[in-house]
């Protein structure tokens, strides 16, 4: 026999490659068909009430995968237990009942994102609250995500800037930072927060006010307050209001965190406000109490802290190679008679970079903005901060602290020196100064020069009525001699010995009533 008679004939080249590539269509159709039988398997719901449902069935659910019952309700699967699955609902139960079926979807809970979220208001699932039509949104991304790794953070160094003197000058806050606004209700928190999305209209900053179990007029003011300062078409607006079910508030703040994270990862700068974590925190104890997980300390789960230090650590500066975006969260959280050691006040304060704490006590004074500057703190602190405020106010922290204490001490009637009397007037100027009406946002020069004025005794022989009236003239005086100053001082350059002289000779002719001229060194 011959050597070729002893072999099959080779197959075609074409015919081969037709076989493998109809073999793959084969393994594909039956991948889709199995996973499809797998999704049609049906579920019963056996209890269903105040927010949450359990149901049977569906033995291969995964845990926090979203389930449609059969009114379209949606559900997160959120206690996999041996008899039985403890559901999240995303919507009212009004329609549900026992008996009712539900339906595996395959995929977990995601929201839209992209450019065509701005100037938008929606919730936490996407759906628009804004009667401006439906999203065009081509892209979802799901609400939990994985915090980026420590080797692709950068280290926090610009500033993001508020426009109020007493945060920007004395609690710096940089892009990447986690700042807690803590205080009393009616405080002023809200306000501080929404300044600062405010200032950021002119920027490359975008801001999202993400509002957590808010009262809907609450919120629509927030809405009014950004459209009227030509701020909401670069904000997002998420909102759940204290009438959604707890599963809806427990998810909006991660739902806000992805959309702040697909801007990040564009290379975009942007900061969330999370108003307030306090009902966030009280959602997730319903919830759970609810699917009988064991309570702890005042009842709240023992993963309360994990909840909350998974979705802050979301907020980073992204390495340059990575694109070099941030996201910069503003969470709030609400005490109760100033009680900042309280649980979850405590938990926040140790995940966060630091705090700016809003006293009741300078609030019925009427010094508002009321920001308590020895109780607050920043822990990245001058690192981000232009460099033109660490030469003026340097000391100002310090010398105001030691103001507040030697006020107090003064109220006994005791006879006070000569220096220890100067200081308290100086005190008192300082915290004339740093009153600020909302929405009145400063510049950063505008904030410098009068702090330099301030720190040099400027307006020392000035009446405590007529500080904010001169300062505000002052700032006027500056708008266009110091144009020069303005430039390096916002382009990041340190301010010089002969732009601090200039700054300050300017402010003397101003405060002293000679006009204001153009600033020595401002060619």
């Amino acid at each position: 026999m011959s050597e070729t008679g002893s072999r099959s004939a080779p197959m075609p080249p074409r015919l081969g490659s037709t076989l493998d590539e109809l073999g793959a269509l084969v393994d594909e159709a039956l991948q889709e068909w199995t996973g499809a039988l797998r999704l049609r398997e049906a579920g019963t719901v056996v209890q269903v009430g105040e927010g949450v449902a359990r149901i049977r069935g569906l033995a291969r659910t995964r845990s926090e995968e979203l389930l449609r019952f059969a009114d379209g309700t949606l559900g997160i699967a959120f206690n996999l237990d041996e008899d039985e699955i403890g559901v999240v609902l995303l919507g009212q139960d009004d329609s549900l009942s026992a008996g009712s079926s539900v339906r595996r979807t395959g995929r977990v809970v995601d929201v839209p994102v992209g450019d065509e979220l701005l100037g938008r208001v929606i919730d936490a699932t996407g759906r628009p609250l804004d009667e401006k039509g439906p999203l065009r949104a081509q892209t979802r991304l799901p609400v939990e995500r994985r915090a980026p790794a420590i080797m692709d953070r950068a280290p926090v160094a610009q500033p993001l800037q508020t426009g109020i003197k007493a945060v920007d000058a004395l609690i710096p806050v940089g892009r990447g930072q986690r700042e807690l606004i803590v205080g009393d209700r009616q405080t002023g928190k809200t306000a501080v927060a929404v300044d600062t999305l405010i200032n950021q209209r002119d920027s490359d900053v975008i801001g999202i006010y993400c509002a957590i179990g808010q009262r809907g007029a609450a919120v629509a003011q927030v809405i009014q307050d950004l459209r009227s300062h030509r701020a909401l078409g670069s904000c997002v607006v998420l909102y759940s209001s204290g009438d959604d079910p707890p599963g809806l508030q427990f998810v909006t703040p991660y739902a806000a965190f992805s959309i702040a994270e697909f801007f990040m990862e564009k290379g975009r700068d942007v900061v969330v406000v999370l108003d307030d974590l306090t009902r966030h925190a009280r959602a997730y104890r319903e919830l759970s109490l609810l699917l009988r997980r064991p309570p702890g300390r005042e009842a709240y789960p023992g993963d309360i802290f994990y909840i909350h230090s998974r979705l802050l650590e979301r907020a980073t500066h992204l390495r340059e190679d990575l694109g070099g975006g941030s996201i910069t969260a503003l969470p709030i959280v609400e005490t109760e008679e100033q009680n900042i050691s309280a649980y979850i006040p405590t938990n926040l304060i140790s995940i966060t970079d630091g705090q700016i704490y809003l006293s009741p006590e300078l609030f019925r004074k009427g010094h508002l903005p009321a920001i308590d500057v020895g109780k607050s703190v920043s822990r990245v602190g001058g690192k981000a901060q232009l460099p033109a405020y660490r030469a003026v106010a340097g000391d100002l922290r310090l010398s105001y602290s030691q103001f507040e204490e030697l006020e107090t001490f003064s109220r006994f009637g005791t006879r006070l020196d000569e220096e220890t009397r100067r200081r308290i007037e100086r005190g008192r100027r300082v915290r004339e100064i740093l009153k600020q009406p909302q929405y009145a946002l400063l510049k950063p020069t505008d904030q410098i020069v009068v702090l330099l004025a301030l720190s040099e005794g400027l307006f020392d022989d000035v009446a405590l009525d007529d500080i904010s009236s001169r300062a505000a003239a002052l700032r006027e005086a500056a708008e266009d001699p110091l144009e020069a100053i303005r430039d390096r001082i916002e382009s990041g350059e340190a301010l010089s010995d002969e732009d601090r002289q200039a700054l300050v000779e300017f402010a003397r002719r101003v405060l002293q009533g000679e006009g204001s001229g153009a600033a020595d060194g401002d060619a």
